[in-house]
């Protein structure tokens, strides 16, 4: 075959599988068709978060507060939950563990509710949030409100 000819063949074969493809794709004239819905492939297997019963409030620092030193002291009240240390896929509503966030950022997943963080000199957004056992939230999520403070 000659070199015009087999571009001639491909450039007709790329027309045919463009009308096609198009044929697929477009719904013939007064047809309906169904909304779609696109979903991850893992959405249908994975298992819906729980809620908790729980909640969770910064007891320390307090909110507008002046910390003096290079760690603040936190402490935190969590109610209708329980703390557990261990990491399991196992999760219940009422057993977790607390991530703490400075400015947005996690700087601690603990496992108690008093602990001394190392700060330095400004002003922090602090938030505590009870997570379940394998460490990912709760739905709803279990926060504390913001506490703003300064490190002098």
């Amino acid at each position: 075959m000659s070199q015009p000819s087999r571009q001639l063949l491909v450039l007709v074969l790329v027309a045919v599988a463009a009308l096609a493809a198009a044929a697929c794709t477009t719904p013939a004239p007064g047809a309906t068709t169904a909304p779609v819905t696109l979903t991850p492939a893992s959405s249908p297997t994975a298992a819906p978060r729980p809620a908790s019963p729980a909640t969770v409030e910064i007891v320390e620092p307090a909110n507008g507060a002046t910390v003096v030193g290079t760690s603040v002291h936190v402490v935190l009240k969590l109610t209708g939950g329980k703390i557990v240390t261990e990491t399991t896929t196992n999760i219940r509503p009422d057993e977790g563990h607390v991530h703490l966030y400075l400015n947005g950022q996690v700087v601690s997943m603990n496992y108690g509710l008093e602990q001394d963080l190392p700060v330095t000199p400004g002003t922090y957004v602090f938030r505590a949030e009870f997570v379940a056992a394998d460490h990912a939230p709760f739905n709803p999520r279990v926060e504390s409100a913001d506490v703003v403070f300064t490190v002098n």
